[in-house]
């Protein structure tokens, strides 16, 4: 038997030859691993997790820590420099109570911490059953992986076997290994990965021709899609139409300030608009041009989350404080949902924001500078990485742009990483100070003063919204070796203060908060929607608007 597989189960009268042995063994050391490890997936993330979560959790935890336990197992024979033994019956026994009292109670402590998190963040959706059947998704997951793990195993003997028929049995392992963990890679990447990205984007290219309900084609010559558009209303895409559909109208802003009101100005470009990012940039600013969209006081650039979606808190929120006076242009890079585009779409993305801005700052920039509107930038998740590719610094934002405003910022965004990780000294990870905030600032809730407070903050206003509890924000794969800032610091406001970094058990947990970001109330998670109210009013810094009219702004938000 091979050394990695050696002891497989309790009361063996012998150990079996390699070639004989069961598929289904398990080791020792490799069992106390898998069982310290899931002990630990239990322990608190940002965000509430159900049943099937907790169990993927669970069951990836468990099968790390079960390859670390073979791995640790093997090198302290290697310096111990003898062969595996078959453990002793009474070992399988402690083994067996230990499991048995600690899964208890480490499960007993994770449902109290969940508990704890579902009520600070206000989530009353509970479900016993998937609960109940988390061992089984763990159970399912862990054997689902260890031996995928022994296939690909039994892939390199049999090509070293192969090898060492011509080769030395040194070479023939070294080569071995080289030439299946690239056949791994290429099956992965390649044959899994772009397969499921190719029947995705033909999926949702599908869905990219329907249009919601209650979304109508706009009879406003303001709109893209409405008469005299130079962008056709099928075009636009699914999310494009929402857009252009969407919005208040002037009767609804003029309720809001108690003035007369415009109707907001919204241009857009789809997939299906023209060939090319180039392309659409160019077609949506002429599109803008058409609709008198450089003549009003504020003009808003939107680089999209992936499928073209523009979030309406953010957009609305900007129409409202500026009392229609507005006009706002996005395009569409990807049929893609968010958290798809957020894989693998990053470099559409990038190109996308920097296109348009480009375009529009060409055209804005050639107008005389009395007469020209102020130029704001905007952008969620995936958008706000897109919007930061058109610019190169602090400075570069300042020069051109009025104010920008980005929420929910993946953690791997340049300019975001670049501020973050400059802060000034003292300043927590979870709400950064920059340069004295002369410019750049951050916000976990934009209702109270950006921090730092009795700074002036004069000239242009760059703004980034971040809540303590969203995993877009925080994932990156250094949480598999290194414990972040943001954990070693005192947590935020909505964080749990029992959450503790640990070795790649910490990277998983939130890894699987991330699809289920955006299902938590507003204020918490990825769920940004009445901040961008208190936002907006921090950028545009507008006069004459009180508490009050924030407050009502807030609700006519949140009731959107």
């Amino acid at each position: 038997m091979s050394k990695l597989d050696e002891g497989s189960a309790p009361g063996e009268e012998s150990v079996e030859p390699k070639q004989h042995r069961k598929l289904s063994s398990l080791i020792l050391p490799g069992c106390w691993g898998a069982l310290i490890a899931s002990c630990l997936s239990f322990t608190p993330s940002l965000l509430p997790r159900g049943g099937i979560v907790q169990g993927v959790v669970w069951g990836i935890s468990a099968a790390i820590g079960y390859g670390l336990g073979v791995f640790l197992a093997s090198v302290w024979r290697a310096f111990a420099d003898r062969d595996a033994r078959r453990p002793r019956n009474w070992a399988w026994r402690a083994f067996l109570i230990s499991a048995s009292v600690l899964v208890t109670v480490f499960f007993g402590l994770g449902q109290y911490w969940q508990y704890l998190i579902r009520a600070m963040m206000g989530v009353s959706d509970y479900n016993v059953w998937l609960v109940v059947l988390s061992p089984l998704v763990a159970a399912g997951l862990f054997w689902l992986i260890l031996l995928t793990g022994r296939g690909i195993r039994a892939a390199f003997r049999w090509t070293a076997d192969l090898l060492g028929r011509w080769i030395g049995h040194r070479a023939a392992r070294a080569v071995g290994w080289i030439l299946v963990a690239g056949a791994t890679y290429l099956v992965i990447t390649g044959l899994l990965l772009q397969g499921f990205v190719s029947v995705a984007n033909e999926a949702f290219s599908g869905r990219d021709t329907t249009t919601p309900e209650g979304v109508h084609q706009p009879t406003s010559a303001l709109r893209s899609g409405g008469p005299g558009s130079l962008v056709p209303w099928d075009s636009l895409g699914r999310q494009g139409r929402v857009f252009a559909g969407g919005g208040p109208s002037p009767a609804d802003i003029a309720g809001f300030t108690h003035h007369p009101a415009q109707d907001p100005i919204r241009t857009y470009a789809g997939l299906g608009s023209a060939k090319d990012t180039e392309a659409r940039a160019a077609l949506a600013v002429k599109e803008l041009e058409r609709a008198g969209g450089f003549r009003r006081k504020d003009l808003l650039v939107v680089t999209t989350t992936g499928s073209g979606w523009v979030d309406p808190a953010s957009v609305d929120s900007f129409e409202y404080l500026n009392g229609g006076d507005t006009a706002t242009v996005a395009l569409q890079y990807s049929y893609l949902p968010s958290w798809m585009s957020y894989l693998v779409d990053q470099s559409k993305a990038r190109q996308a924001g920097r296109d348009l801005f480009d375009a529009v700052y060409g055209a804005w920039s050639q107008l005389p500078p009395a007469t020209r509107p102020r130029l704001f930038v905007a952008g969620e998740s995936l958008g706000s990485f897109g919007g930061e590719a058109a610019f190169s610094g602090e400075q570069d934002l300042a020069n051109r742009t009025a104010g920008t405003l980005f929420a929910g910022p993946p953690n791997f965004n340049t300019l975001f990483r670049q501020f973050s990780d400059h802060r000034d000294p003292g300043s927590p990870e979870v709400q950064p100070v920059y340069e004295d905030g002369r410019t750049v600032r951050f916000a976990n809730d934009p209702g109270t003063a950006v921090p730092p407070s009795g700074q002036a903050w004069d000239g242009t206003r760059v703004l980034y919204l971040m809540h303590p509890s969203d995993p877009i924000v925080w994932w990156s794969p250094h949480l598999i070796f290194s414990e972040p800032d943001w954990i070693a610091e005192t947590p935020g406001k909505d964080v749990l203060k029992g959450m503790v970094w640990i070795p790649f058990v910490t990277f998983w947990q939130v890894t699987a908060d991330l699809p289920f970001s955006t299902g938590v109330p507003s204020g918490h998670g990825h769920s940004y929607k009445a901040e961008y109210v208190d936002g907006w009013n921090a950028v545009l810094h507008p006069s004459g608007t009180s508490a009050q009219d924030l407050d009502r702004l807030r609700k006519i938000i949140a009731a959107e």
